[in-house]
């Protein structure tokens, strides 16, 4: 069970000290007083830790800024036998995740003050990882009319979606947008045209045809992405893409940064550790919004992390009871858990040697924070003493039924992945231990 007691100070000794956002990969120790970071660096304790305070010793794994995860389903309030916040939260920390941030398409949708509150309320309660809300963009994500965003930025929404639907509307983005622009907050896009993906089960192409699938074209994400760059070239608002998975769509949001337009993006692991193959024999748990895409995306995926196109990392948490994915394919639900599975997949592209390990840790704690005005996903003095320890190279197999989510659908099922949390702490407390 987690340890709940009110944290003095502690010392996290022979660590591997790991912070992104300045560069930092050394040697070294951090001391936490109450909920924060006391002193950090590779000089610390080096005459040995004085009386009094407490020791952890880390053996040399890495200690980092907790993990921001920006785009987790949490189905509460309204589909708890899918997930909890308490079960998230449980499922989070294991996970090395210290911050959530979490879609509004709950029931009640999140378009209210009141929703916002509730959410923030019993996170709080559960004192694992922190949750913030996203509100929706229009009320009851139904497309039409913009939701209250002033009310709801003031509330504690961190920026404006309808979540896992499109903003489909060309003139309700636009509005959102310029709406959005007057209190500096992000509109966050699921770029998928409806019309086009409608009725669509996976990936569009050859094998899609030989199984008999109906597809979900590219182009369908490509043209959604264009048409609202134009919205924000006419709008200065903020923009930003959730788990693009195109190669050219990818294009398309490099050839708006490289003209100076607030436009950002995010992809989730499966888009650049999957193609449209894990499938397979109609494996349901592959079935994913977007889809899986061809190989060569996949690869255009990763080159975009590598160059700096891709700006973050998220999950994609999308918990699904049994009973929704034990359909047949085009039956099944859409989306994949991935609080559990968020960093190792990740370190792959260390391990593959795709990017350093700065590189791929920023992607899921400094740069998240950042884009969302977050005060985490660093290593500082008076920071937030939210803290992974983890070892980059333990190797395990991805088991679901060992996940602390209530739903069990990884699409990472049996893969072998390196790199396992070790502790976790949120606020000076260890909230997930490791035994090693």
């Amino acid at each position: 069970m987690p340890h709940r007691t009110q944290a003095g100070l502690m010392a996290y000794v022979n660590a591997r000290l790991l912070d992104p956002a300045t560069g930092l990969d050394s040697r070294g120790a951090l001391l936490t007083n109450g909920e924060a970071i006391a002193d950090v660096g590779p000089g610390l304790f080096q005459g040995g830790v004085p009386d009094g305070i407490a020791v952890v010793d880390c053996r040399g794994l890495c200690l980092a800024p907790g993990l921001v995860d920006m785009r987790v389903q949490l189905r509460e309030p309204g589909e708890e036998h899918k997930e909890t916040l308490k079960s998230a939260g449980e499922s989070a920390v294991a996970g090395g995740v210290t911050s959530m941030v979490c879609l509004p398409n709950t029931d009640p949708v999140i378009d209210e003050v009141a929703t916002v509150e509730f959410v923030a309320r019993r996170a709080r309660k559960n004192g694992l990882a922190k949750v913030y809300p996203y509100a929706a963009a229009t009320k009851k994500l139904e497309g039409k009319e913009l939701s209250e965003m002033g009310f709801l930025a003031e509330a504690g929404a961190l920026a404006f979606t309808d979540g896992t639907n499109a903003i489909a509307n060309a003139q309700v983005m636009r509005r959102a947008l310029s709406y959005a622009a007057t209190f500096g907050t992000l509109i966050v896009q699921h770029p998928e045209e409806p019309s086009l993906a409608s009725g669509g089960v996976m990936n569009a192409g050859e094998i899609a045809t030989r199984m008999g699938l109906t597809g979900i074209p590219e182009q369908a994400e490509v043209i959604m992405l264009e048409r609202d760059i134009r919205l924000v070239e006419m709008t200065g608002g903020r923009y930003h893409a959730a788990h693009v998975s195109t190669a050219e769509g990818l294009a398309v949001i490099a050839k708006a940064k490289a003209r100076g337009l607030a436009v950002t993006c995010d992809t989730a692991p499966p888009y650049f550790a999957l193609n449209e193959l894990a499938v397979g024999d109609y494996r349901t748990f592959a079935k994913l919004s977007p889809p899986l895409r061809t190989e060569a995306n996949r690869q255009a995926v990763v080159q975009a992390l590598k160059d700096g196109v891709i700006d973050v990392i998220a999950s994609d948490h999308a918990p699904q009871d049994a009973d929704s994915k034990r359909q047949t394919f085009g039956q099944a639900e859409f989306g994949g858990i991935g609080l559990e599975t968020l960093l190792a997949v990740t370190l792959e592209l260390v391990h593959n040697g795709h990017l350093g390990l700065l590189q791929a840790l920023r992607l899921v704690t400094s740069a998240p924070a950042d884009l969302l005005g977050l005060k985490a996903g660093r290593l500082k003095v008076d920071a937030a003493a939210d803290l992974v320890l983890f070892d980059p190279d333990r190797a395990w197999v991805v088991n679901p039924d060992q996940f602390r989510s209530k739903s069990k659908n990884s699409p990472f099922d049996g893969r072998p992945v390196q790199g396992q949390v070790v502790r976790t702490v949120v606020d000076g407390r260890p909230v997930f231990c490791r035994d090693v």
